[in-house]
């Protein structure tokens, strides 16, 4: 089950927003997402907005979604009038793999029809190792794609059968490959640690698998147990264990000096790459607080301060546009406390910090103490910024609430 939508006001039906958002608008980096909501099968922890075929019946398709997608790309360049064009695009899901090379390739081509592509954008697309091939990977990089995210998760098949994922443990190193022979520069794998009955063992074969793939981007998260998952479930029953924070931060440890050494550095708590041009740009610009559309079912956008959700359900979402209204299904006006707030949250995720004067003053006090306290790096405070040290890094959202 995934979750619910978060609360807010009524959106309009035309998809308006109010002119402070627009101002500015193209001044702050643009970016593009889309929410492709098609899997296979669904794995166990997982709690995104994904459908199965068997789920959805004949109530969507990818084709409904697809045409509903070039209705509300159209709609987003209508309401932005003169829309920036995308410095960035991210099409996640879902399995985005799962609509072929020429299904994604149509889906740029719609972003391209509304908005255009600003010079050396960076085009990253999520796939599934196993439904990629050499073929694929040529394919959507002809097509215009920059960058691949593999979900690896793990190479050890307990931990993969845990999570119920489909792959097989050699795949993601082997699709890795394949896409850097079909010209792909960056590649990123997604690594998730925690899995009950994941040994410490277990993660340094997936950060060796990591090192034979020859990727520049990490991704690595914690395990969280999502209620109404099928995992939070078994760890309901007493099938299987909830993850131990202690565990989890000697996971982390393991991760960061294991990709360390691989020459593969941290530039925000979850994501390692090998160099300021691996960075994950579209990542950067959630967390620098700029400009994003996104769109699909369950999407979620921010321009100027106006934050909003789409409806859920593919069809849902692909009759309201069918309709010529918003698939939106509420919004928020940010206050300049809650954007204050938010920066804070954000930035401090980053290895580079935030400026301490975006603190209130109760903050400021509180980033002395947490420097005092090990948490941020007294010379950084010295110099103006709030950056988190390494044991600041494992307690970094006690750090934010400190902070805020």
């Amino acid at each position: 089950m995934s979750p619910a939508l978060p609360t807010g006001d009524p959106a309009p039906a035309d998809g308006s927003l109010p002119v402070t958002a627009l101002a500015g608008l193209g001044t702050r980096p643009f970016g593009v997402y889309v929410h492709v909501p098609f899997c296979a099968t669904r794995c166990g922890y997982c709690d995104f907005n994904t459908y199965t075929a068997g789920e959805l019946g004949t109530s969507a398709s990818p084709a409904s979604w697809l045409e509903g997608l070039r209705r509300e790309l159209d709609l987003a360049a209508a309401v932005l009038g003169d829309a920036p064009a995308a410095d960035t695009v991210f099409v996640g899901g879902g399995t985005p793999s799962l609509l072929g090379a020429a299904g994604l390739a149509d889906v740029l081509a719609a972003v391209r029809s509304s908005f255009g592509l600003a010079e050396h954008a960076e085009v990253t697309t999520e796939s599934n190792p196993e439904s990629t091939s050499r073929a694929f990977f040529a394919a959507i990089r002809d097509a215009g794609y920059t960058r691949v995210s593999l979900g690896m998760q793990s190479a050890a098949r307990n931990v993969l059968a845990v999570l119920d994922r489909a792959h097989t443990p050699g795949r993601p190193v082997a699709a890795a490959r394949e896409a850097r022979a079909a010209g792909f520069d960056h590649v990123n794998l997604d690594l998730i640690y925690g899995t009950p009955g994941e040994t410490a063992d277990d993660l340094r074969a997936s950060l060796g698998a990591v090192r034979e793939a020859g990727v520049d981007h990490v991704s690595a998260y914690a395990l969280i147990v999502e209620e109404g998952t099928a995992l939070a479930r078994r760890v309901r029953r007493g099938e299987l264990p909830a993850p131990d924070d202690d565990v989890l931060a000697d996971r982390y440890e393991l991760i960061d000096a294991e990709l360390t050494a691989q020459g593969l550095r941290w530039y925000e708590v979850s994501n390692w790459a090998a160099g300021p041009a691996a960075r994950c740009r579209h990542n950067v610009l959630y967390w620098q607080g700029a400009d994003w559309w996104g769109a699909g079912p369950g999407a979620h956008s921010h321009v100027g301060g106006v934050r909003w959700w789409n409806v859920k359900h593919p069809a849902k979402y692909s009759g309201l546009l069918a309709g010529g209204r918003s698939p939106a299904a509420g919004r928020e006006v940010l206050t300049a406390e809650d954007r204050r707030v938010e920066r804070v949250l954000l930035e401090l995720r980053l290895a580079e910090g935030l400026p301490a004067d975006a603190l209130d003053e109760d903050g400021r006090a509180e980033a002395k103490a947490a420097a005092a306290d090990g948490l941020l790096d007294p010379a950084a405070l010295d110099a103006g910024r709030c950056v988190l040290t390494d044991r600041g890094r494992l307690l970094a959202d006690a750090v934010v609430r400190r902070l805020t």
